[in-house]
């Protein structure tokens, strides 16, 4: 029977065994040392051991939520107005019925740019869109877009405003207008507006800045001398025109007549007499308002060409027509915020014997017909340089001013000549 040390040893395996050197050395097995216990951890075992990633707190990942759905909302808010704002544009649920005038110089050729002069004049905001959508919208509302002033409004739509812009009328109503030779931009503008076919203002303001690609207007700037830049060039004749009617198309129909009118032959025999044609429009137009009749014309015409082509003798043409179209067309139509007054003008167009211009006036008088024209290209073979009318419409001519005073006093004592 073992003592209780002795089983103590057993219990914690530890076996006793006697050696030479000592009673009761003691051997250890499976059990660490003190050394291996407190030995400090290599790196290999170090990387073996995975580190959890910490967790997140509560709040954070809520938070987070929170974010991403305000994010979410606050797209499809601006995708939600910016597909009303496209379809506003289109449609014109909510736009206004204010004008805005809209004045385009020169022919647009392609929708795109058009698109961007409805955004430049405040008419669509979303243009990319516009433009995505004219394209597929091309046949209806396609380019070119005519030169003109068009008066405007988003209530219109996209479509409408791109049509107008083609110069479309608004309606199928017609009405037929006949405008005789002699007649003046004032006059013209007067019954073209009184029979409702276009706005006054649009009128005047396409006559004065708009580009027209036809000869014998390409060229014509505005020129602050004369009252109407495009006087003697709307050609007299009778038009079907529609109620409502944009004013490019319906200047367009004037000068497309002219223009196939006043031949080629016109032009080259112009050339011939070394005038331009502007010079023979100006012409024509004195010789349309100074003659009685149509053969009366050449006869004039011989008179102002022989004064032309002797200047030192004769600096002015002497005709009374050019000064009563300042003070009897003109005056009555200009407005308080017109750029000059009839006396202005008349500094430029005066052409009586007591005037300073020399030559021609600075443009025509009024809108001659073909008559006028050829017979500023044909004049008479003759060498008078007086003419005048009895209160009968007889016309007298002369060769000196002798000869003038003579026939005036036989056949017309009552002028003041």
């Amino acid at each position: 029977m073992m003592d209780n040390d002795e089983f103590k040893l057993e219990e914690s395996g530890i076996n006793p065994v006697k050696t030479a050197g000592s009673e009761k050395d003691v051997y250890f097995s499976n059990v660490t040392t003190t050394q291996e216990k407190s030995a400090p951890v290599t790196s290999q075992s170090t990387a073996a051991v995975k580190k959890k990633p910490p967790k997140k707190k509560k709040g954070q990942s809520i938070a987070g939520t929170y974010l991403f759905f305000i994010i979410v909302i606050a797209l499809s808010m601006a995708l939600s107005v910016y597909a009303v704002l496209c379809m506003n544009d289109v449609l014109a649920i909510t736009k206004t019925s204010s004008s805005v005038t809209v004045n385009v110089s020169e022919t647009i050729d392609n929708t795109s740019d058009a698109v961007d002069l409805l955004a430049d004049n405040g008419l669509i905001k979303c243009k990319n869109f516009c433009k995505l959508f004219a394209k597929y919208r091309e046949v209806y509302v396609g380019a070119p877009y005519e030169a003109g002033v068009y008066y405007l409004n988003g209530k219109m739509g996209l479509e409408g405003m791109l049509q107008t812009l083609h110069g479309n009328a608004k309606t199928a109503e017609t009405v037929t207008l006949t405008f005789p030779e002699g007649f003046t931009v004032p006059e013209i503008v007067d019954r073209l507006v009184d029979n409702e076919v276009c706005d006054k203002a649009a009128l005047l303001s396409t006559i004065e800045t708009t580009e027209f690609s036809y000869s014998l207007v390409s060229d014509k700037q505005s020129n602050e001398n004369i009252p109407y830049r495009l006087e003697g060039y709307l050609f007299p004749d009778t038009y079907d025109f529609y109620v409502g009617e944009s004013a490019s198309s319906v200047v367009k129909k004037f000068l497309s007549n002219g223009d196939a009118r006043i031949t080629e032959e016109h032009r080259k025999k112009a050339k011939e007499l070394g005038y331009t044609m502007d010079e023979i429009i100006i012409i024509a137009s004195i010789i349309q308002c100074e003659a009685g009749n149509e053969d009366q014309m050449k006869d004039i015409s011989a008179v102002l060409h022989n004064r032309l082509s002797d200047k030192t003798n004769y600096p002015s043409i002497g005709c009374v027509s050019t000064s009563d179209y300042i003070n009897n067309k003109v005056s009555p139509a200009l407005s308080s915020t017109s750029s000059h007054t009839a006396d202005y003008y008349l500094n430029y167009y005066n052409t009586d014997q007591s005037s300073s211009v020399v030559g021609l006036p600075a443009g025509p008088i009024c809108n001659p017909g073909l008559a006028a024209i050829e017979a500023a290209l044909e004049p008479s073979d003759s060498d008078i340089y007086f003419f005048f009318h009895d209160n009968k419409g007889n016309m007298y001519t002369a060769k000196t001013y002798s000869e003038f005073k003579q026939k005036v006093s036989t056949y017309a004592p009552y002028l003041s000549y």
